[in-house]
C-alpha cells in the first residue's frame, strides 16, 4: 500500500517518490501530492500520511537534492521553473492531469508557482508555513552553516523552529538527525537561491481554492507576507496557529491533517474527499 519510486526527469536528474494509497479499492481517489521543507524529505509526512492516504492516493515526492531524489552538480544552476516542472512530471508519471498540492514550506514554494504557471493542474492548494518567497534574511543563515556546520547551527537556533516547551524532546532529535543527512554544501545552494525568489505580485493568479496554515510567531521571514497572501489570493483561507513558531507541520501533524481534510471537503464535497 506505500511504495517507492523513481523517475526521470527531463533534465536526466533521478527523483524519488512514495506512493501511499489506503483508499477503498473499489473506488477512483483524487490525488494529493505532499512536497516537503528545505532539509527535509518524504519522512518528514510520516504523521500526516495515515489521515490523508484514507481518502487520497498520497504522492510524497523528494525535492531534487533531498531525500532519495539526485543532488544536482555544482554547475547545474537552480531554477524554479525546473521545480516545479518536477512537480508537473512527477504528476505526469502517476497519471495524474490535475491533484490537490499540500506542501510545507519550501516545498509550498514550488506549489505556490505550480498554481501560478499552471492553474489547470491544481485542484485545491494548501500551504503550511509558506510564504511567497523566502525572507532574503535567510542569506545570514549561510556563512553560520558554513562556519559552525549545519547541525551544530540548527541545533543552536532550534528555538527559532519549535516550541519547546510544548514539543517532545524525541521530535527535536528526530528532525537533528533527519537534516544531518543532507549535503550541507547542496542547502547552501538551496537557501541562497531561494533567498532570491519573491513572487506576491503574482498571488492573484492562483485560481485554486487555497488554504493558507500560518505559525502566528513566524520565526523564518517576515509574518507580514502572510498578510499579503490573505489581500491577493482570489479565494483563500486563512488559519493562524497562535504563538507557534515556523515548524508547525512537524509539531502539529493531526490539526493540520484535520484542517486541510475540512478544507478540502467544504471546497470540494465530501464524495472528492
Amino acid at each position: 500500500m506505500t511504495t517507492r519510486q523513481t523517475f526521470t526527469a527531463s533534465d536526466g536528474q533521478n527523483i524519488a517518490y512514495y506512493i501511499d494509497d489506503f483508499t477503498d479499492p473499489w473506488t477512483q481517489p483524487p490525488v494529493l501530492v505532499l512536497l516537503h521543507s528545505a532539509m527535509g524529505n518524504s519522512q518528514r509526512f510520516y504523521s500526516w500520511v495515515p489521515a490523508l492516504a484514507r481518502h487520497f492516493r498520497v504522492v510524497r515526492m523528494d525535492l531534487r537534492g533531498h531525500g532519495g531524489s539526485d543532488i544536482p552538480p555544482a554547475d547545474m544552476p537552480l531554477s524554479m521553473d525546473r521545480f516545479v516542472r518536477d512537480v508537473e512530471e512527477l504528476m505526469d508519471t502517476v497519471g495524474a492531469k490535475q491533484a490537490h498540492i499540500v506542501a510545507n514550506s519550501a516545498g509550498g514554494y514550488l506549489a505556490q508557482k505550480l498554481a501560478i504557471k499552471a492553474p489547470e493542474r491544481v485542484l485545491g492548494l494548501c500551504v503550511v508555513g509558506s510564504t511567497p518567497g523566502l525572507s532574503p534574511s535567510a542569506l545570514d543563515w549561510l556563512p553560520l552553516i558554513e562556519q559552525e556546520g549545519l547541525t551544530p547551527f540548527l541545533t543552536r537556533t532550534i528555538h527559532m523552529r519549535f516550541d519547546l516547551a510544548s514539543t517532545d524532546p524525541g521530535m527535536v532529535r528526530w528532525f537533528l538527525e533527519q537534516t544531518a543527512e543532507n549535503d550541507p554544501a547542496y542547502v547552501v545552494r538551496f537557501i541562497g537561491y531561494m533567498a532570491t525568489q519573491e513572487w506576491s505580485a503574482e498571488l492573484p493568479r492562483i485560481k485554486a481554492p487555497t488554504l493558507v496554515i500560518y505559525p502566528g510567531g513566524e520565526t523564518v521571514g517576515s509574518a507580514n507576507s502572510y498578510d499579503t497572501m490573505r489581500e491577493r489570493i482570489p479565494d483563500v483561507t486563512m488559519i493562524e496557529y497562535e504563538h507557534m513558531p515556523h515548524n508547525i507541520a512537524d509539531m502539529m501533524p493531526d490539526r493540520c491533517t484535520s484542517d486541510i481534510l475540512a478544507f478540502l471537503s467544504a471546497k470540494f464535497g465530501t464524495s472528492k474527499v
